[in-house]
């Protein structure tokens, strides 16, 4: 099983995502490595299925040259769900850190714990 230039880019952010979410303690951080491992999945799901001799399914007669467009689709709307997410994230940020004056995972949980 070969892996094209575009799915190892995926895997790479992905990776890059992960040890973001798993390292940091930082909450924007924490929302960046979530768009980073959005992003890393839609160019995953792109790159599946994508050959250089492909053309848009747009007045062509040969149907076996044409792209699927059913991916590409399916992807815009996880990219409007994705950014979707990230602004509600930010919002919730906003609202926390307003209330706990602290960036950091920890030092809001202790807050939250000695607030009970």
């Amino acid at each position: 099983m070969t892996l094209s230039f575009g799915e190892i880019i995926a895997l790479i952010l992905f990776c890059v995502g992960f040890y973001g979410l798993l390292a940091r303690r930082n909450i924007i951080r924490t929302i960046i490595s979530l768009g980073i491992i959005q992003v890393a999945i839609i160019l995953f799901f792109l790159a599946i299925n994508f050959e250089s001799t492909m053309i848009p399914p747009i007045g062509v007669s040969d149907p076996s040259m044409v792209a699927d467009p059913l991916p590409q689709a399916l992807m815009i709307t996880a990219i409007v769900i994705g950014v979707s997410v990230t602004a509600v994230a930010l919002t919730m940020f906003i609202s926390l850190y307003h209330r706990y004056g602290s960036t950091n995972w920890m030092k809001v949980k202790k807050k939250r714990r000695d607030e009970s």
